[in-house]
């Protein structure tokens, strides 16, 4: 297997393939395997997406968001909680890997020791995905679309950048916060509430 080699970039790079074979699954978990420093995902249309590697705010915001989503789902105990290092495989077959994630435990119960070794083949429950200064915001609005077009009961777009978060759910119309101080997931997510003092001002 090869390994890439990228150049620094601040905006997202897009790999594509033609005219050579698209990667599989398997293909694709080994190039993100031989390149661990590289954040990767793949497009339904099956492009290659190299993102930038997080600034220090969004990296702590980042961590804010997945350590709360976290103790809610110990407390909780009906589903696991996911970082931004896991990578999953949606039934249009792109891989995508947010920054943070919520699977019940009784559909992760289903997957076989080898599945849960690689992408996992499910779209999660829950999603959040965290805007940072090099993401344009119409990219990031369609891969919400997406996790709810592929199974996803609640998705959050939080955005530091103009204080905003969209609130996404199957069937209905975008619901969009203005400088919220928190955001509650119920009633996917009974008695989860995000606090967004540290995302909109980090204390350092």
């Amino acid at each position: 297997m090869a390994t890439l080699t990228v150049q620094p970039s601040p905006v997202p790079l897009t790999l594509h393939l033609d005219p050579f074979p698209e990667l599989d699954d398997g293909q694709l978990f080994a190039l993100c395997q031989r390149n661990r420093d590289l954040r990767i995902e793949r497009t339904a249309a099956g492009e290659i997406i190299i993102m930038p590697p997080a600034g220090g705010e969004t990296s702590d915001r980042n961590a804010q968001i997945t350590m709360q989503l976290g103790l809610w789902a110990q407390r909780d105990g009906t589903g696991r909680a996911f970082d931004s290092s896991g990578g999953f495989t949606l039934p249009n077959g792109a891989m995508r890997a947010p920054d943070a994630a919520w699977i019940e435990r009784e559909r992760l119960s289903t997957l076989t020791s080898d599945q849960r070794h690689r992408f996992l083949p499910l779209c999660p429950a829950f999603v959040i995905e965290l805007r940072s200064p090099s993401d344009p915001l119409p990219s990031l609005e369609e891969k919400m679309h997406e996790y709810i077009d592929n199974g996803a009961r609640l998705a959050w777009l939080i955005d530091p950048i103009n204080r905003r978060v969209y609130i996404y759910r199957p069937g209905a119309e975008v619901e969009i916060l203005d400088q919220p101080t928190s955001v509650t997931g119920d009633p996917e997510l009974p008695g989860f509430v995000l606090k967004l003092a540290e995302i909109w001002n980090p204390s350092w």
